[in-house]
């Protein structure tokens, strides 16, 4: 593009740092610049679709994706914690009786950025409406997060690393139907974060 390397820094510190979802949003390029980057790229969001906010001050979500795929991210609001529930797939292939996923069809597994992206628009619900940010993520809404291992595992790296949420792995719960093998995975990989068995 002919740009200096540090524009590079810039952006990627919009994208994963202030979670803009749109170039114009970045202050410090020029406008030559982010008229260049609006032509040759799209930064593909997730949005959200539809919010119902229930009694228990809960706020369900159903989002929606850049090919218009829906999916659902929940926050579960408490005293002392506030709890971002995110997806892992559209769809899910298990069928669990515990859960309505399991009657859809599992089309696609989500992108780390997808799923970064419910945590960043739950964060900001619940700083809006309950003026707290997010203190806790689990890995338990639409579909089995150990069968798109390789994307949730990207997005826990971006969730907890400096230059992105920074959130400690220890306040990240992933929920599993139970795939022994990538139970093993886990531990082979040694991670921080928590595992919870949904029976």
């Amino acid at each position: 593009m002919g740009e200096k390397s540090f524009r590079a820094k810039q952006v990627y510190a919009w994208l994963w740092e202030k979670s803009a979802t749109d170039f114009d949003q970045m202050s410090n390029l020029s406008k030559d610049l982010r008229i260049k980057l609006n032509g040759l790229f799209t930064i593909n969001a997730v949005k959200v679709h539809t919010s119902q906010f229930s009694n228990d001050r809960t706020i369900k979500n159903s989002f929606k994706l850049y090919d218009n795929n829906l999916i659902e991210g929940v926050l579960i609001p408490a005293p002392e914690r506030m709890t971002a529930c995110v997806s892992s797939q559209v769809g899910c292939s298990l069928t669990c009786k515990f859960c309505a996923t399991g009657y859809m069809e599992r089309k696609r597994n989500l992108n780390p950025d997808e799923i970064y992206d419910q945590v960043v628009l739950l964060d900001q619900q619940s700083k809006l409406n309950y003026n707290h940010p997010l203190t806790n993520i689990v890995y338990m809404g639409m579909g089995e997060p150990l069968l798109n291992y390789a994307n949730v595992m990207k997005s826990i790296e971006r969730i907890t690393a400096e230059d992105g949420l920074n959130m400690a792995a220890k306040r990240i719960t992933v929920s599993t139907a139970g795939i022994a093998k990538m139970i093993k995975k886990l531990g082979d990989d040694q991670v921080k974060f928590n595992l919870a068995l949904s029976l």
